[in-house]
């Protein structure tokens, strides 16, 4: 007779699967040789679409359209982090320059600056930041930094402090695993541009951030996103924890309005059953759509945030 792992066991088991996908999503090699491989590659196509709009910017926009249908602002990002290439950088750019073109109303684009030169040169991120900060304002839409690794958060923070002495539209992303979040909220909060919060899913060590799994997280959360909505600032609250969207909820009052400068925010392929409990208490609610080729590396988080979604993934990849 087979006997079941204690739950401790199968918690350990949970996090160390959790800290080798993460580990998977920082070998930047993997993102261009998995999706490649000619056995490999259309399996994992099939897990990811779950998670990805598309490769192409024409799927964001049908899936786009979708969402705004159903009620729900949208946010769309271009995948491809940790571009090692100027012009590949600058020519990356222009994708970003098109979605916002293209795109439709309501729809916010979001962006990881190593995608566009961070990873290269400082100076380069700032001027295609700025090509992308001119067109999203030329058509009316925000524009959202994404979070990245610790080690890039204080080159992400100050190039988004430098586009907000000329844009008000550039909103940036927080994550509340990391020690340090309470310090960059109070610099953060005399900026314009909105605030979006999540937990934060990049393998980090204990030293600057929560694991995942501890309870701490959850509690650094929920100060923060109460500090936010007390605030008045912009913001968004990124998570898929049904217990600290209730709590949230609870706290601004048991129901939102259209104004309100809060939204709920969940992920593709994530959470869509949150959405519409937030949308039916009167809360804004928007969906995070990404696409493009570059999708192991995003995927590998996804999973890595929980890994009971292995045992979906197989099956994704099976029918």
């Amino acid at each position: 007779m087979i006997k079941e792992l204690p739950a401790a066991a199968t918690a350990a088991v949970s996090s160390k699967a959790a800290e080798v996908l993460r580990r998977l999503a920082l070998d930047e090699d993997l993102k261009w040789r998995v999706p490649g491989d000619p056995a490999l590659g259309p399996l994992v196509r099939k897990a990811a679409r779950r998670y990805v709009a598309g490769e192409s910017l024409a799927d964001a926009v049908d899936r786009a359209q979708r969402v705004r249908t159903e009620g729900h602002r949208v946010s769309v990002e271009y995948m491809g982090e940790s571009c090692r290439d100027p012009q590949r950088a600058t020519a990356e750019t222009d994708v970003f320059v098109d979605a916002a073109r293209l795109l439709p109303h309501g729809c916010s684009i979001s962006l990881d600056l190593s995608h566009i030169g961070l990873a290269i040169d400082e100076e380069l991120a700032l001027a295609n930041a700025s090509r992308i900060a001119q067109a999203t304002a030329a058509t009316g839409r925000e524009m959202m930094i994404s979070a990245e690794g610790s080690d890039r958060t204080d080159a992400v923070l100050a190039l988004h402090r430098t586009l907000c002495e000329r844009f008000d539209h550039v909103g940036v992303t927080v994550q509340a695993r990391l020690h340090r979040t309470a310090e960059d909220l109070r610099e953060l909060l005399p900026l314009p541009g909105r605030i979006r919060l999540v937990k934060g899913a990049f393998l980090e060590p204990r030293t600057v951030a929560h694991p995942r799994e501890d309870p701490a997280l959850a509690t650094a959360y929920l100060g923060y996103a109460e500090q936010l909505a007390d605030s008045g600032h912009l913001c968004s609250f990124a998570t898929h924890d049904w217990d600290l969207i209730h709590r949230i909820d609870h706290h601004l009052g048991g129901k939102g309005h259209e104004t309100a400068p809060w939204e709920f925010e969940t992920l593709l392929g994530l959470g869509p059953d949150r959405l519409d409990a937030m949308a039916g208490q009167g809360h804004p609610t928007r969906e995070y759509i990404v696409f493009g080729t570059e999708w192991w590396l995003y995927v590998c988080n996804r999973l890595a945030e929980d890994p009971q979604r292995l045992l979906q993934a197989l099956v994704d990849a099976a029918t």
